[in-house]
């Protein structure tokens, strides 16, 4: 069997099925991105965007706010229509963030506002979710918490924080942390 050396691919034995190198590769996807960015822009899904555009939410307020995930201060403009956030925009004149968002600011409405967010307590009994009230939530937490510190002390707790919340939700985790009489407390995020 002879093998043959291709410049731009792996070897393959003469005869054998082609295999396609890094560089055919890249060429193929960018001529099939290519023809789909084409083929979506005449099908209407994609267009240029028009400056002064007007919101799909007629009549919602626009209010300058502040993206509360960390302590940068980044600006959004939010809007709002008959008390419900429905868009958000970047705001361009913000001295801070000058338009810019991370992407934990870039998705605070789906955030605040998902279909997926628990909205009331749930509790696992016999394998299968069953609501219950806030208040018998809270005792039942409250009094597993006091049991495990009564037999291990504040140290046996350890708290651990979220990318999720924010700066002020995370001050005041670090603070009842600290009230609990302990120091174990960290944050996912923090690298």
């Amino acid at each position: 069997m002879r093998i043959r050396v291709r410049r731009n691919g792996p070897a393959r034995a003469a005869g054998g099925p082609a295999r396609m190198g890094r560089r055919g590769f890249l060429k193929a996807a960018g001529l099939g991105l290519g023809a789909a960015v084409a083929a979506g822009s005449r099908a209407g899904f994609v267009r240029r965007a028009r400056a002064g555009e007007k919101s799909p939410y007629p009549g919602a307020q626009k209010v300058k706010t502040i993206c509360t995930h960390c302590s940068v201060g980044c600006g959004i403009i939010a809007e709002i229509q008959n008390g419900v956030w429905v868009r958000q925009e970047m705001d361009l004149n913000h001295p801070i963030s000058r338009g810019a968002l991370c992407c934990k600011g870039a998705s605070l409405r789906d955030l605040a506002m998902s279909d997926k967010r628990l909205r009331y307590p749930l509790k696992l009994v016999d394998g299968k979710w069953h609501r219950i009230s806030w208040e018998k939530a809270l005792d039942e937490i409250a009094d597993r918490l006091l049991e495990i510190r009564k037999e291990g002390g504040p140290d046996s707790v350890f708290w651990m924080g979220s990318a999720k919340t924010s700066n002020e939700q995370c001050y005041l985790f670090r603070k009842m942390a600290a009230m609990w009489g302990t120091n174990n407390v960290d944050h996912q995020a923090r690298v």
